[in-house]
């Protein structure tokens, strides 16, 4: 059963666990990416298709976001490949339309809350310009290694 989360509006967003396949509407919020100059959907469709990245590793996870029928956003936790232990966000975007609702936020959270259940520490790569804020914002902190550019230092209930 999908989450329902109420954005700022009072418009109920749904968050379901993406398993099987890519969600219905990934291809129009892939080339709303594509139109901004961003390929990582791009990557994560092709990473899809070769079975390369399924978020079905140990902690691992992906959530789409809905607002009533509409794909609206999608982002993952995977196994960080570059920090031992770590699990990093990843193919993190949200759609033009919905930005600054709270969808951003709430896959955001609803992903740390499965990280701290699985005890990772979280690392995130804020490549587009404008996201370190929103990383912030959610406790991640400037860290330029490992090929990513935040950690979060808390997740509340698992500390660093």
């Amino acid at each position: 059963m999908p989450d329902r989360t109420l954005l700022g509006r009072g418009d109920p967003i749904r968050l379901e666990r993406v398993v099987e396949a890519l969600p219905p509407g990934f291809d129009l919020l892939r080339a709303e990416a594509r139109a901004e100059g961003h390929r990582h959907l791009e990557r994560l469709a092709e990473e899809w298709s070769a079975h390369t990245m399924r978020f079905d590793r140990e902690g691992e996870a992906s959530l789409a976001a809905r607002l009533d029928a509409d794909l609206v956003g999608i982002g993952g936790l995977t196994i960080d490949p570059s920090q031992a232990g770590a699990l990093r966000m990843r193919r993190f975007h949200v759609g033009k339309s919905v930005r600054r609702n709270g969808t951003g936020r709430a896959i955001a959270e609803k992903l740390l809350a499965h990280a701290r259940a699985s005890g990772r520490l979280v690392t995130v790569n804020a490549a587009a310009v404008g996201s370190e804020s929103f990383w912030q914002s959610l406790g991640f902190i400037s860290e330029l290694r490992n090929g990513h550019t935040h950690v979060i230092l808390e997740i509340p209930g698992l500390g660093r």
